[in-house]
């Protein structure tokens, strides 16, 4: 790398993060205390906001101020989303094949494993084996109170069928749909911050999202399952449709309809501006509904979060790790090698936040469980970027 090119650098850093993205990990906490107060001060507009919802057979399937949430952290993500560029991935298979094996391969298994070795056994006594959650009843599924499914059994509560289970199997569910969510779009500012391949972490980003379409819901059909948890099959492709497919499509047909009418340069400095913010802005109002129901649970358990990053933590790094040693082992560049490992390491926790939602409820377990995945995200990220900084002399260098 030239000299003029590392004197820039400074630069760049400094730049990779807007304000939100920055201080994610601030605004996460001061949303967690937001939601808590709330809970505790108001406890009837989150049961009111909650209560919004579409109601199948009785039963609420989609929080309706959640699903506004969660359309517009998804839709800037789809939205940068160039489909030309996932053709010419072909180009460079091994960085591609070694990302796609690490993901869908790998990592929905060691998170269960390590999930389970963690929440099961290891901290189920702080947990608590006896504590339970109440979960949303899969969604088409109609079975009398007192009705055994998976580990649970059907109760009535405040009149609507929901499912109790052990409360560290809620956290598990919670950890399996962060584990089979790789990769989400801030992984761009993670790879740009290592000084990785750009196009290369574009690309991977939208195949990684492509490949969601296909996946997500077969593996986490089967890992819930092996978990003995509730396999809402009907619930978990309505949410990649609605979460997914919907700000894809949405994403695709307006960009380009906005480079058409409106150019390239302009789409790219002006509009992309105005959406980072507003994807961070949804994302904390999700967290401050989310915490104003697990309020209680927090205040007199305060070492909960602890539990679940700990494991999550775990998984973060191996993956990292795993993904870093294969693309040494297959002699990639640098450039290549960094954002390689980091799309692994990074989960798509918008995706697993709306499907924890939809699936077991706002104030499940699962739920908070993928909220501790975004408490996490960046402060760990941003130490793997740091690690790729310090090691970058292990790999060969893209030619200048």
């Amino acid at each position: 790398m030239s000299s003029k090119q590392e004197n820039t650098l400074p630069e760049k850093q400094g730049k990779g993060l807007n304000v939100f993205e920055r201080y994610l990990t601030l605004w996460v906490i001061l949303c967690i205390l937001g939601g808590i107060i709330l809970g505790k001060v108001a406890p009837g507009t989150a049961k009111f906001l909650d209560g919004l919802a579409v109601h199948v057979n009785g039963a609420p399937v989609i929080s309706i101020p959640i699903a506004i949430c969660l359309f517009f952290m998804m839709y800037p993500i789809m939205v940068k989303i160039d489909f030309a560029e996932v053709l010419k991935a072909g180009k460079s298979v091994k960085p591609v094949a070694l990302t796609l094996f690490v993901n869908w391969a790998i990592k929905p298994f060691t998170m269960y494993a390590i999930a389970l070795f963690f929440l099961g056994t290891l901290f189920l006594r702080f947990i608590g084996p006896e504590a339970t959650d109440l979960v949303k009843m899969p969604l088409g599924l109609d079975l009398a109170p007192g009705s055994a499914y998976g580990s649970g059994h059907v109760v009535l509560h405040n009149g609507v069928k929901m499912l109790e289970v052990p409360l560290w199997r809620s956290y598990l569910a919670g950890c399996i749909l962060l584990g089979i969510a790789p990769c989400t779009a801030m992984v761009l500012v993670w790879g740009y911050l290592a000084r990785g391949n750009d196009g290369h972490t574009l690309v991977m980003v939208a195949i990684n999202s492509l490949t969601m379409l296909i996946l997500y819901g077969p593996l986490g059909g089967f890992l819930l399952g092996v978990g003995r948890l509730p396999v809402p099959w009907q619930a978990l492709l309505l949410s990649i449709a609605i979460y997914v497919a919907l700000p894809l499509v949405a994403g695709y047909l307006s960009r380009k309809w906005i480079i058409r009418a409106k150019g390239e340069s302009w789409f790219k400095e002006r509009f992309l501006h105005i959406l980072t913010p507003i994807t961070i802005i949804a994302l904390l109002i999700t967290l401050v509904l989310l915490f104003s129901f697990k309020g209680e649970v927090i205040v007199s358990n305060p070492l909960t979060i602890l539990w679940l990053a700990i494991p999550l933590f775990i998984q973060t790094c191996l993956i990292f790790a795993l993904g870093y040693a294969l693309a040494k082992a297959l002699r990639l560049t640098y450039e290549d090698a960094a954002p390689s490992a980091m799309i692994g390491a990074s989960n798509h926790f918008e995706v697993a936040i709306a499907t924890a939602t939809m699936l077991f409820g706002l104030s499940s377990g699962a739920a908070l469980a993928t909220v501790v995945g975004v408490l996490i995200e960046v402060p760990v990220m941003l130490m793997l970027v740091k690690i790729c900084l310090n090691t970058k002399h292990w790999f060969k260098r893209e030619r200048a």
